[in-house]
């Protein structure tokens, strides 16, 4: 079933390109766009929430729902940390430092989770992936670190903690009932917080309610992975979204390949499938 983690890749490279198009070309405001992004999601996670739900008693303890909240609060933060970043820069500038989030969310694994340092080569392969894909993006310029890349760098830290602390009480949930209950949160939240006025036309909205669909099976998918092969396992399978980054963005966006992305990609791959036959003995 490794394969699903792989299917989740080419959704989150098809949210986020879908999301740059939006946010760089219509001219949207982000906080608005955060707002309306998370009710898209509730709306059509809604008519499912009854067939799903599931808490089970351990999650209403005061160590979960602190866990719960620091989940959420790291969410909003890295949410709008990283559609502020994309509203200014280009998505091949932003890439090496939302890149560093797989980098990120290993070590805090392997530092939280004894389960997660089980099998140091695959941590390893990882690890390797990671940087082989930061280092092929860097460049002088993105070394230059104005206020959109410190935010880009901020969202992947705060995304980094988000994902790595879920796991410890995804399974006091179903799946989808967690994310709805996140989403839903930090939808009310930023709504008190921003006020945000409905500019939005109706293709806009269709393009919104996609790409909610989207985030909801990547999310799906991700916390599947997390809980069914861990974090660090599932974390080297997702790094192949890069891969479909560059191709989304080529053919979408018209941005070229690097022969350093192409190298990259190499190794990327060559980590990746290591890491599965390692896995699979």
């Amino acid at each position: 079933m490794f394969y699903i983690p792989i299917i989740g890749a080419i959704l989150e490279a098809s949210g986020m390109t879908i999301e740059k198009i939006m946010l760089k070309t219509k001219s949207l405001n982000y906080k608005n766009y955060t707002v309306f992004g998370f009710l898209a999601i509730v709306l059509v996670m809604l008519p499912f929430v009854f067939f799903f739900w599931r808490i089970d008693p351990e999650a209403y303890s005061l160590k979960s729902l602190i866990i719960l909240l620091i989940v959420i609060a790291s969410a909003i933060a890295a949410n709008l940390l990283t559609y502020y970043a994309l509203k200014r820069e280009s998505l091949s500038v932003i890439e090496p430092i939302r890149l560093m989030q797989p980098l990120l969310t290993i070590i805090l694994a392997v530092i939280l989770y004894s389960s997660e340092r089980t099998n140091p080569l695959i941590i390893l392969l990882a690890i390797i992936a990671s940087i082989t894909l930061i280092c092929s993006h860097i460049k002088k310029s993105h070394l230059v670190y104005d206020k959109y890349i410190l935010a880009a760098l901020g969202g992947s830290l705060f995304f980094a903690i988000e994902l790595v602390i879920s796991k410890s009480i995804l399974p006091y949930y179903n799946s989808f009932t967690f994310y709805f209950i996140r989403c839903l949160i930090i939808f009310l939240v930023t709504l008190v917080i921003f006020k945000p006025e409905d500019k939005f036309n109706k293709k806009i909205k269709l393009t919104m309610l996609l790409t909610g669909t989207i985030w909801i099976i990547y999310r799906i998918i991700l916390y599947y992975g997390y809980e069914s092969y861990g974090i660090v396992f599932t974390t080297i399978l997702f790094i192949l979204t890069p891969i479909f980054v560059y191709i989304f963005a080529a053919l979408f966006l018209k941005e070229k390949l690097t022969l350093r992305q192409i190298i990259s990609s190499i190794v990327i791959l060559a980590c990746v499938v290591a890491a599965i036959i390692i896995q699979s003995q």
